[in-house]
């Protein structure tokens, strides 16, 4: 079961950035329900979660980058979403350890699945007040311009790594060892983002 944010306002067609914008928008657009319950210690039990969620796709990324040549090409775009649902998920688990499930909306998913990829398309929905970031709830053409950045840019960077989809088995260690690296970035992002919450009182 998931719990349903407001919908983007659909794409149109055209290449492989505008997929990925798509995809990665329809995404951020559903929050995925966590069993997870306000931990004592929030911030010891969001890393064990980052570290399993990293595995995880690890373990995914590695299996879908084992076809080589062009069979490979087309894994890439099924391989993003398997990972950033893995994130996804992540970002959500760590959310409810932090009792802050209420507080997670599309713009916070976006930034904690994209501040460290694509930290310039992110970083107008984060503002520092003190010691903490808030993130500012951003109109959907807002978020759809942001998403499309975010598109762009992931595309240059994957056709710079294409060139590991022609080697078998050692292209697959390569993507697997990003997923990891990758997915722990992203918690890390949302207990950063989720401790500075449990430190600032809730508004009345």
């Amino acid at each position: 079961m998931k719990s349903n944010l407001p919908m983007l306002p659909e794409q149109a067609d055209g290449g492989f950035a505008a997929k990925v914008s798509s995809a990665l928008l329809d995404l951020v657009s559903t929050r995925p329900e966590s069993a997870r319950e306000p931990a004592l210690k929030p911030a010891h039990a969001a890393h064990a979660a980052g570290q399993e969620a990293a595995r995880k796709a690890a373990l995914a990324a590695g299996s879908l980058a084992l076809p080589p040549g062009p069979l490979g090409w087309l894994t890439i775009l099924p391989e993003l979403l398997t990972v950033w649902r893995i994130q996804r998920q992540v970002v959500a688990d760590i959310a409810a350890l932090y009792g802050r499930t209420a507080d997670l909306g599309r713009e916070q998913m976006l930034y904690c699945l994209f501040r460290h990829t694509a930290a310039q398309a992110v970083r107008d929905l984060a503002v520092r007040v003190g010691e903490r970031l808030v993130i500012q709830p951003v109109s959907a053409k807002v978020l759809q311009i942001i998403g499309n950045k975010i598109g762009v840019k992931l595309s240059e960077k994957l056709l710079q790594k294409t060139v590991a989809r022609w080697v078998p088995l050692a292209g697959a260690a390569a993507v697997s060892a990003y997923a990891f690296y990758d997915t722990q970035k992203v918690a890390r992002t949302a207990i950063e983002l989720f401790e500075g919450m449990a430190k600032a009182p809730r508004q009345p």
